[in-house]
């Protein structure tokens, strides 16, 4: 997945500080300290990469916070600083293409005319299969996971079709047989910016807990035990062992010729926009046809699954519909108890066998969402429209009659999941880091203190809510896809990389003006 979060720490962005230099002052005394920007190199993800509104754009890469953090070491003696070529994107569209025909989507854009985000109108120009054969200073592949940037052939494009190959690495991957560890350490770092785990939790949170065919629940791989991340399918959670293994053999490699750099933990993904935009509660007597529709839907199917769960021990799974409130999704938990033979023996004597048991089948693991449940962003789309998969029109209607698939919603209990290996991660990139003297920018930290609103170093107050309108365009720092930071966004990431860059080794660097960089993206029309 593309780190989507992933995170989204990006936006983790804002931090208050104190009477901080801003920019470039004409007779600042800027210095490197005890560090040596020569060579820069950044390791990472999609959160490196510059990836926001849902893809790498050749506008959305130049404000990625490896080029903006480059751009301050340039003032004391930092080097070049290359980034995967995006010159074929001629009309800034972003997307892929691999033998043109398309495999990821056009960026989004708010439409003014729709009031909405929409991918970008236009085809994209970026063809895969056009190698640049090139090692960057820039090694942020969106999608990777930590095991990824050690693994051979996940740069060839002969594995894209088939999923064994990441089709941004392959763009510039020097070989096939190519690592992305690999190919940063041809350019000498040394200093380093590493920000890589993330996918690693997660794929797994911004899919619902789900594997890709959206209901079978993905594996947790502290659970299961598994230590061969070959065998892991796309939305697993890594082994927490596994993931320590690779993180030290990403550092001591970094650092094999005396490069000094910063590590970045890996925030929380329960603040951002991408799971709190959607309420779990939606559903309001107006949007459910009022009282007329809400009786039926209470005689037909909310009192009985009630009566059913409440014989059985579980009085609040579902209640009846309310008529003067909004009411809560009705969502398929993995981890219900299965009730399928319950409702189809309660339900066979009105509705005959084979009804009944379409409604077991549906029903078995359904309930209503909590406030402790994540809605995931895209299920706003699909609540409320009708379900191709239901039996029966009488209950096809997603979130209302049909449960809500698995995808759609991170429950209670894989929060749980996605908190806990979070953790684990998080103690291995500062264990390894104290045990390098290496600087670490608690990305964990600052996203937390995203839920109450961050003031920046100009006073402007940033908040975790999704754009939502003229009254917020200018208050967010996440792109539209809702995981990740807009140019703002990353400016304040490279300010609060720079901060501990100056007080871990002793520089002087000034911080970005984040204001002056753009946020969300309106057209007119699209």
């Amino acid at each position: 997945m593309k780190n989507k979060f992933i995170y989204l720490a990006i936006i983790a962005a804002g931090f208050a500080s104190c009477e901080p230099e801003f920019e470039n002052a004409v007779d600042a005394n800027y210095t490197a300290g005890d560090a040596d920007f020569t060579s820069y190199v950044a390791i990472g993800n999609s959160l490196t990469a510059g990836y926001m509104d849902g893809t790498v754009s050749r506008g959305s890469q130049v404000n990625s916070y490896p080029n903006l953090l480059a751009q301050q070491f340039a003032l004391v003696g930092g080097g070049a600083f290359t980034q995967p070529s995006y010159v074929d994107d001629v009309n800034n569209l972003g997307g892929l293409m691999l033998g043109g025909m398309p495999i990821g989507t056009t960026r989004l854009v708010i439409d003014a005319s729709q009031s909405r985000p929409e991918n970008i109108a236009g085809t994209s120009t970026i063809e895969v299969s056009n190698l640049q054969a090139t090692a960057y200073n820039n090694m942020g592949v969106p999608g990777a996971k930590s095991f990824h940037l050690l693994a051979s052939g996940y740069g060839n494009v002969a594995g894209v079709a088939l999923g064994q190959a990441n089709p941004y690495f392959v763009r510039h991957a020097t070989s096939p047989t190519a690592t992305v560890l690999g190919d940063a350490m041809t350019k000498n770092p040394t200093f380093f910016t590493n920000w890589i785990g993330a996918n690693d939790v997660l794929a797994y949170a911004t899919n619902g807990g789900a594997k890709s065919d959206g209901m079978t629940p993905a594996d947790d791989h502290n659970a299961t035990g598994n230590l061969n991340p070959t065998t892991y399918g796309g939305n697993d959670i890594t082994n927490s062992n596994v993931y320590a293994n690779v993180y030290n053999q990403i550092i001591t490699t970094l650092t094999s010729n005396g490069a000094k750099g910063v590590v970045c933990t890996i925030p929380s993904v329960t603040s951002i926009p991408y799971f709190t935009t959607v309420p779990y509660a939606p559903l309001s007597p107006t949007a459910l046809g009022g009282s007329t529709n809400i009786n039926a839907l209470n005689a037909q199917l909310y009192g009985p699954l009630d009566g059913i769960f409440t014989a059985y021990g579980e009085p609040n799974r579902v209640n009846p519909l309310s008529a003067t409130s909004a009411n809560p999704i009705l969502i398929y938990d993995a981890d219900a108890t299965d009730r399928s033979a319950q409702i189809t023996g309660a339900l066979t004597p009105t509705l005959g066998a084979p009804t009944a048991a379409a409604f077991g089948a549906v029903f078995g693991k359904a309930r209503q969402a909590t406030a402790a449940d994540l809605v995931v962003l895209p299920a706003s789309s699909v609540i409320g429209t009708p379900n191709a998969s239901a039996p029966s029109t009488l209950i096809n209607i997603n979130g209302v009659s049909y449960p809500m698939a698995n995808k759609w919603v991170l429950t209670a209990n894989e929060k749980a999941k996605v908190a806990s290996a979070t953790a684990a991660f998080n103690s291995t990139i500062v264990s390894i880091a104290s045990a390098n003297n290496l600087a670490v920018a608690d990305m964990n930290a600052i996203m937390n203190q995203l839920v109450s609103g961050l003031q920046i170093e100009t006073g402007q107050i940033y908040t975790a809510n999704y754009f939502s309108g003229v009254a917020t365009e200018n208050k967010v720092l996440f792109s539209l896809d809702g995981v990740h930071p807009n140019a703002r966004g990353y400016a304040v990431i490279a300010n609060e990389i720079i901060k501990v860059i100056n007080e871990h080794y002793n520089a002087n660097l000034p911080l970005h003006y984040v204001n002056n960089f753009p946020g969300i993206n309106i057209v007119g029309s699209n």
